[in-house]
């Protein structure tokens, strides 16, 4: 068990490094070429994104931020997927609430600390990732902390703690995720700052231009190679993102709002995220009680931010109000289950440099079953032309 502020570690080879006058454990390097047991051991995952991809993973250093339900399955697919270490922090105890929605846990560990409480049943998922348990607050962390990591993850905390935990990833340059679940509904954030990827496709006669596809999306490189005798072109594209600050205040894209029936599409819980964070900074306080004060808070912030978002009246309903609103705060398995499996899945993508990622904002709704995503950036002229 590690008191406040100590690191439990999950490998011994682990070399301390002092960052800020804190001991932080780090994992010894591994050798640069993947074994061939671990080879044998992600036979199936190499066969889906190559050996480039998980030699990537095996080298990636991943800080998870909260440990409860949706946290425990981003911890697990990743873990299991076969990164080099993954630091899970966390200050809270574990609660008897707690015992219902995660899984890494038992009766034995109420009035300890969650991160430490849950690295034995972590590690046994994959005994070749290095585990460490930092007790400390994410607050009391300065910027410099955050550049030991090649992705940094926040989970379920109010926008203000995000919105810090965001700025210090950015100030060191280094991709943040941000995801919470509130009962039936969920989102998944995104801020990779700049992003290159490869989509591979099957070369065309119309040459690829390098040029901007979007606000925020731009093609920046073009090759090709032989595979099983046909043209495979590998073409290099760059996402440009923005901080959580700034993407909760900014619009939806005009081609979403272009119609009547596009704006009936666009789902309230992205209304209802927005004024639970606006409710947060005005209450001080992270869920609305069933008082009525409260309650009538909560439904005119949402009205406005629906407003602002120019949505119809009609697709803000009571009954979907009263419902997030009973959601607020609780855990439901199946949805921590979808939106860890989505996030972990992006996340590997990313370090791979394979495939689209999030952009930037995934909403889910359980009723259902769906979580669009919208790119939600401030306002600037789009890029044309060609890139020089």
């Amino acid at each position: 068990m590690a008191e406040n502020g100590q690191h439990v570690n999950g490998t011994p080879s682990s070399n301390p490094a002092i960052v800020d006058g804190t001991s932080v454990l780090q994992p010894s390097p591994q050798p640069h070429a993947i074994s061939a047991d671990e080879i044998a051991l992600y036979d199936r995952q190499i066969r889906l994104w190559g050996v480039k991809a998980q030699e990537k993973l095996r080298s990636a250093n991943i800080l998870l931020i909260g440990m409860k339900a949706l946290a425990n399955e981003i911890a697990k697919n990743l873990v299991l997927a076969g990164i080099g270490s993954l630091t899970i922090l966390d200050d809270q105890l574990v609660t008897e609430d707690d015992l219902g929605s995660q899984f890494f846990i038992s009766e034995l560990h109420v009035g300890l600390n969650r991160a430490a409480a849950a690295i034995s049943q972590v590690r046994t998922l994959n005994p070749r990732v290095a585990l460490h348990a930092d007790t400390d607050n994410i607050l009391l962390k300065p910027p410099d902390f955050f550049a030991m990591f090649d992705m940094i993850i926040a989970t379920d905390l109010d926008l203000a703690p995000l919105k810090i935990i965001n700025s210090a990833c950015r100030f060191v340059n280094k991709p943040f995720y941000a995801a919470g679940s509130h009962g039936f509904y969920g989102f998944i954030f995104a801020d990779l700052i700049s992003h290159d990827y490869v989509i591979e496709r099957e070369r065309s006669n119309v040459p690829t231009q390098l040029k901007a596809e979007t606000v925020t999306r731009t093609v920046v490189a073009s090759n090709t190679k032989t595979e099983n005798g046909k043209q495979v072109e590998m073409v290099t594209k760059r996402e440009l993102y923005s901080p959580i600050n700034l993407a909760n205040t900014s619009p939806l894209r005009p081609e979403q709002i272009s119609s009547w029936r596009r704006k009936l599409q666009v789902p309230p819980l992205l209304t209802c995220l927005r004024a639970l964070w606006e409710f947060q900074s005005l209450a001080g306080r992270s869920i609305p009680t069933g008082s009525r004060e409260d309650l009538e808070i909560f439904t005119t912030l949402a009205t406005e931010k629906h407003k602002e978002l120019q949505l119809p009246a009609e697709t803000l309903r009571s009954e979907f109000l009263r419902s997030f609103l009973q959601n607020v705060g609780s855990e439901i398995a199946p949805v921590t289950a979808f939106l860890g499996g989505q996030l972990a899945q992006d996340v590997i993508n990313v370090l791979g440099q394979r495939e689209q990622p999030i952009q930037n904002f995934l909403l889910f709704d359980s009723d259902d079953s769906k979580g669009p995503v919208y790119a939600l950036h401030p306002i600037f002229p789009p890029l044309d032309g060609p890139i020089l």
